[in-house]
């Protein structure tokens, strides 16, 4: 049987391996994670994330890159609401700003503006008749359930809306829809991290 370390033992052995690290990944970890403020600051108060950049040595910069550039495609999402679409706008802004391959960084824009604008126009229109077609079904099947339990019921107004499990199968229903389009996000981000 294993021998159970300490945390104590433990703690000592990641210390040793730290003193093991390289100048190369001691610099990643300083700098990735400093790179992921330097965007988040570009995201919520609009700084020019050039100008920041020039602030940092050469050796340093692609570490600052990474890690900011992993922030900006975390924040590319589904344009839900106003406040998505300039968060996907800045992201993609800053994020052109950080890759040397435009071209390459705009092949993948024109994709994901082509699923924004699918999501915005047909997704809507596909969500309103989901919803529409299981409204239909939840009145149905909760007419059918007083029935049996009631017996005749004649002109009774079931208001499926507000029942609890109603919201919870559009949630579900609502999920199902999107998770089509966070594939398809999914796939493009990825794309996106791997443009030099």
């Amino acid at each position: 049987m294993g021998d159970i370390k300490s945390a104590l033992e433990i703690a000592a052995e990641k210390v040793a391996k730290l003193d093991k690290a390289t100048d190369e990944e001691r610099l990643k970890w300083k700098y990735i994670p400093e790179g992921e403020k330097l965007a988040a600051r570009y995201l919520e108060e609009d700084c020019n994330l050039v100008v920041e950049l020039g602030k940092y040595e050469e050796k340093v910069k692609k570490y600052i890159m990474e890690g900011a550039g992993d922030i900006l495609i975390r924040n590319i999402n589904l344009p839900k609401n106003g406040l998505a679409k300039r968060n996907n706008r800045r992201a993609m802004e800053g994020l052109k700003n950080l890759k040397s391959d435009k071209v390459t960084v705009e092949n993948v824009y024109s994709q994901l503006r082509h699923i924004f604008n699918h999501y915005m126009e047909l997704g809507e229109q596909q969500k309103k008749q989901a919803y529409e077609k299981l409204k239909t079904e939840f009145e149905a099947r909760a007419r059918q359930a007083m029935q049996q339990q009631l017996g005749l019921l004649v002109g009774i107004k079931i208001d499926v809306e507000k029942q609890p499990q109603f919201q919870e199968e559009w949630r579900q229903l609502q999920a199902q829809i999107d998770s089509q389009y966070y594939k398809l996000l999914d796939d493009y981000k990825q794309q996106l991290s791997a443009i030099p």
